[in-house]
């Protein structure tokens, strides 16, 4: 399904580099402040609380969370930073706002459950992509492709029409010499013989002397039509699975252990 972009197949950085980051008002003074007990993506862990996804602080006031930042919240883990100027408050809390915004993104646009059964069924995504160790291999593995990426990336990748192929995944039709036609990805070439992997999964290993014609396919294996196989509805919903399908660290240990069995 995304044999596209190479660098979306990767997972995606919070904030992209490091000078990037460091550009952002108030985002300093939050990873030197806040982000150890908050998250370095304010989601929170075992020492604070979310404060980019709760519904409670996005409704707090910009005035409500300076006093927080500089008041503290007495009988909680929640410390005051007198030494903070009004400028760096101001900073942190347009930071916090920025955090709360990138949330939002993140928010799945559907049903992940229905998301599921398209990626398996109609949507026909599990015929080249695996996630969980479950699905086809002729495209990367989508195990952790969603974890990061807003939910309009991901669904701009999955409606983009004009494709570049990755490496490591080159398409291309093997003409055989008895004229039978092959397509497939070319997994490895060499001087004298080509190893192809089909769209069933197999591996064909073939002697050059044996092939007629080896002709790039010129085109992405991923269907470029899905603005119209799917609806906006279930688009939604792929977009969804796609966000919240990343498999825990025990499914992943799983998954190598049968691979490697």
């Amino acid at each position: 399904m995304l044999c596209a972009s190479t660098a979306l197949a990767q997972k995606h950085d919070f904030w992209g580099d490091e000078k990037k980051a460091a550009s952002i008002p108030g985002q300093r003074a939050f990873s030197s402040n806040c982000a150890g007990c908050h998250g370095l993506d304010g989601r929170g862990s075992d020492k604070g609380a979310d404060i980019a996804g709760s519904v409670n602080v996005r409704h707090l006031s910009d005035t409500q969370v300076s006093n927080i930042i500089s008041d503290g919240i007495s009988g909680t883990g929640m410390p005051a930073f007198h030494s903070l100027a009004g400028p760096q408050v101001r900073a942190l809390v347009s930071y916090v706002r920025v955090l709360q915004g990138d949330f939002q993104a993140r928010i799945p646009p559907g049903d992940a459950v229905r998301g599921k059964e398209i990626f398996f069924g109609k949507g026909e995504c599990s015929n080249c992509h695996a996630i969980a160790g479950e699905g086809g291999f002729l495209g990367p593995d989508l195990s952790a492709y969603g974890s990061a990426l807003p939910a309009k990336t991901i669904r701009d990748e999955i409606l983009k029409t004009n494709r570049t192929e990755p490496a490591g995944y080159r398409s291309a039709v093997l003409t055989h010499r008895s004229g039978e036609r092959l397509e497939g990805i070319i997994r490895n070439e060499d001087n004298f013989s080509v190893q192809l992997q089909t769209g069933d999964g197999g591996f064909l290993f073939i002697q050059k002397s044996a092939v007629r014609a080896l002709e790039p396919l010129g085109r992405s294996l991923m269907p470029n039509n899905y603005q119209e196989r799917l609806s906006p509805s279930e688009l939604n919903d792929l977009v969804s699975y796609l966000m919240k399908a990343t498999p825990s660290r025990a499914q992943s240990l799983a998954t190598l252990e049968d691979r490697t069995k």
